[in-house]
């Protein structure tokens, strides 16, 4: 966790008030979150599925680019998708309350 944090500092250096994915906007969020075909094809199912809006569209991307940096994988992949998409599922169906 320690290592996915040092990343992203060093991602975000030099970008005024962004130190962490969690504070990306939309602009960078695009710039920084660059998906494959088959990703996209994930996420375009998964937001037509479960109905997602926007603001959770952009959350997903953002936990993904978490996961993948807990990876240390240099870009999302299919896996690190699906593990944010499943948290999103759980968080709309109020999981643990």
């Amino acid at each position: 966790m320690i290592e996915a944090r040092q990343i992203q500092e060093k991602r975000y250096k030099g970008i005024r008030g962004v130190h962490c994915n969690a504070q990306m906007n939309a602009k960078l969020l695009r710039k920084i979150c660059v998906l494959d075909e088959a990703c996209n094809a994930i996420l375009k199912n998964a937001m037509e599925k479960l109905g997602l809006s926007a603001r959770a569209f952009d959350r997903i991307l953002k936990v993904a680019r978490t996961i993948a940096d807990i990876d240390k994988q240099p870009d999302i992949r299919a896996e690190h998708l699906a593990e944010a998409i499943q948290y999103r599922s759980l968080d709309r169906d109020n999981w643990g309350k």
